[in-house]
């Protein structure tokens, strides 16, 4: 950095720090001494987040710009301690509570599901009781009812919800235990023919996806096809992506990993497998497939490994690492774009399916498409383009479409944490459509032989 930049970034960090003190008044000077400490931390955090940034960015970045767009921008991507935490359970698979998936909804703190096997699905909480109360104090939004409700293997804790039918409110008397979040689901649809769905790709992704496919391998019928469920799956863990790619791939390339440091990018290869897996594959993928699940359809689709059915995928294609900072704080950063064995960039085009298949779903009044209203990382304002370019146009904000949303995340909650039954899956016209492929396939690979 030059002399003259040096100087330009402290002259706007003063220009900065002086506005906040203004906008604060004289209560600041009367807290100065007193809180003196607390402003030098928050203002060296700060500065933390300016020089990583600065460094780090996939894309070069101007010093006064990043001070200009500081407040309404960055904070986005600062992780309070409380989210940093948050952030870390998600890839761990399990948590310690009560087991159950909730939402906003109307105003109340809404179960979408009970985790089955968990103290609230044996105790007989439903889809749709309202959380009114945990130990006695009202809960007043989302974030506040899950640290509420969280606490420590063993410990007590009393849940009030008020149900659809029920004149008066009940209560729970629940025991706190340890909560495991499957994230690999599998079923056999016929005999010879699997079907597993990756919800995320947690730190267990690729263990519990093994022991699947061990389990479908070595069965009376050994495996002749396999559906690998994608959809609606928002990513999770790179390493776990390489290694679930790995799986299915003997040699070539998975990923390629190019950032605007060198010292980012990264080139992963397949390696040789003890267990040869080359039956069928076919890849679901939709609007809710990111990041993760984007990396392993767009490897098995280049490398001619699997047939990808269904809709175009969300198209988040962006690298992201998550810097620790001090008191318990993160960062979120994006570092790098990702591409596809073949050199496609994902960022806000997605996957394209080989065979579109729209995905029905049946409302009271009538079939819907629910893929229709989604929104892409494409449709996100200030979204990450493709491959870099100069004097990008900020694009619109996308339109809300809440009802189809809430109802889209009620569904697919309950099908991630209910029991999965063939039932279930014949009325899927997409896995349907996938398993009609690969009987296809089973009868026709013989013809010409």
């Amino acid at each position: 950095m030059t002399f003259k930049k040096k100087q330009s970034v402290k002259l706007c960090l003063v220009v900065f720090i002086a506005v906040v003190f203004w906008i604060v008044g004289s209560g600041f000077y009367r807290n100065l001494s007193a809180k003196g400490s607390e402003t030098y931390k928050g203002l060296k955090l700060f500065s933390d987040v300016i020089e990583l940034v600065e460094k780090n960015y996939v894309d070069p970045v101007g010093s006064k710009k990043l001070i200009d767009k500081a407040i309404q921008g960055m904070v986005h991507s600062l992780l309070t301690p409380d989210d940093f935490k948050e952030l870390k359970v998600e890839t761990q698979g399990k948590f310690t509570g009560i087991g159950v998936s909730i939402t906003m909804r109307k105003g109340f703190v809404t179960v979408i599901s009970p985790i089955v096997g968990t103290p609230a699905y044996k105790s007989g909480i439903k889809a749709g009781d309202r959380i009114v109360k945990v130990d006695g104090k009202p809960t007043t939004d989302l974030r506040q009812a899950v640290k509420m409700i969280r606490g420590p293997k063993g410990a007590k804790v009393v849940v009030t919800i008020v149900r659809k039918g029920s004149k008066e409110p009940i209560s729970f008397d629940l025991i706190r235990d340890i909560i495991p979040v499957e994230s690999v689901k599998s079923i056999v649809l016929k005999p010879g023919y699997g079907y597993v769905w990756v919800t995320n790709f947690r730190d267990n992704t690729t263990e519990d996806l093994v022991a699947a496919l061990k389990k479908y391998e070595s069965a009376k019928v050994p495996l002749k096809g396999l559906i690998l469920d994608l959809r609606d799956d928002p990513g999770g863990l790179l390493n776990q992506a390489i290694k679930v790619s790995d799986l299915f791939l003997e040699k070539g390339k998975i990923l390629s990993v190019k950032g605007r440091l060198k010292k980012n990018d990264q080139v992963f290869e397949a390696t040789p497998n003890e267990v040869k897996r080359d039956y069928p594959i076919v890849v679901l993928i939709n609007g809710g497939s990111a990041s993760a699940s984007e990396i392993v359809a767009g490897a098995l689709q280049d490398q001619k490994r699997a047939l990808i059915l269904g809709t175009t995928s969300f198209g988040k294609g962006s690298v992201q690492s998550v810097e620790t900072l001090r008191d318990g704080y993160g960062l979120k950063l994006t570092i790098a774009r990702y591409y596809t064995p073949s050199g496609r960039s994902i960022q806000a085009k997605g996957i394209k399916p080989d065979i579109i298949v729209k995905r029905r779903f049946i409302d009271e009044e009538e079939m819907n498409y629910i893929d229709e209203g989604l929104i892409k990382e494409k449709d996100l304002q200030n979204h990450l383009e493709a491959v870099p370019e100069k004097n990008q146009k900020e694009q619109p904000e996308a339109g809300e479409k809440e009802e189809w949303h809430q109802k889209l995340e009620i569904e697919k909650t309950k099908f991630m944490y209910g029991e999965l039954t063939p039932e279930q899956l014949e009325t899927d016209n997409q896995v349907m459509r996938a398993l009609d492929i690969l009987l296809s396939y089973e009868i026709f690979k013989d013809v010409n032989k």
